[in-house]
């Protein structure tokens, strides 16, 4: 006659502590692993700098020719958005229920218009502001804003090629094995 504890004791785990098992609260809604490190690292980059960029504009208390800093408020406000929507798209279950193909579809071309847009509001900024240490601040903020846009684009450029030249090999063998006659 053995105990009943004697017979659990072997296989049975204890309770884990709250260093393991299942992530509780905001971390088990947040996955960062969608995106590649480097990918990861523009994001954060994009979304600080063109914070950053706003913050600055936003600062500016007056303007000689203002419809360049008005694009440039619009444009680096929207980049924010963009890009934090983007991210909450990646790292929350949104992701699960929407098409994946889709979401890389959009980042794809959100990304390369919010680089070319936020480029040239930074360039017409340029050319209108008034010389003010906050506008010099948010124009430098906008060039390394649309730079670090426009090299994840090229990051996505890149990757998506490099999968479509997996996918051509495997093409033509199907191909050349359907011309095959069947009795050979």
């Amino acid at each position: 006659a053995m105990e009943n504890g004697a017979v659990y004791r072997p296989t049975t785990e204890e309770d884990p502590g709250p260093a393991r098992g299942a992530r509780s609260g905001l971390a088990a809604c947040c996955n960062l692993g969608r995106l590649r490190l480097p990918r990861r690292v523009l994001k954060g980059l994009q979304l600080l700098l063109s914070l950053l960029a706003f913050i600055c504009e936003e600062v500016v208390s007056q303007c000689t020719l203002c419809g360049g800093l008005y694009f440039f408020e619009f444009v680096s406000s929207s980049a924010f958005l963009l890009c934090l929507l983007m991210l909450i798209v990646y790292c929350t279950p949104v992701y699960d229920r929407v098409d994946a193909g889709k979401v890389k579809s959009s980042d794809f071309y959100i990304t390369l218009g919010i680089g070319c847009v936020f480029l040239l509001a930074s360039i017409i900024f340029v050319s209108t502001h008034d010389q003010t240490s906050a506008e010099i601040a948010a124009i430098v903020f906008g060039f390394l804003a649309s730079f670090m846009f426009l090299a994840d684009f090229g990051i996505m450029a890149y990757e998506k090629r490099q999968e479509s030249q997996k996918r051509k090999p495997e093409a033509t063998v199907r191909a050349e094995a359907l011309t095959e006659p069947l009795n050979a």
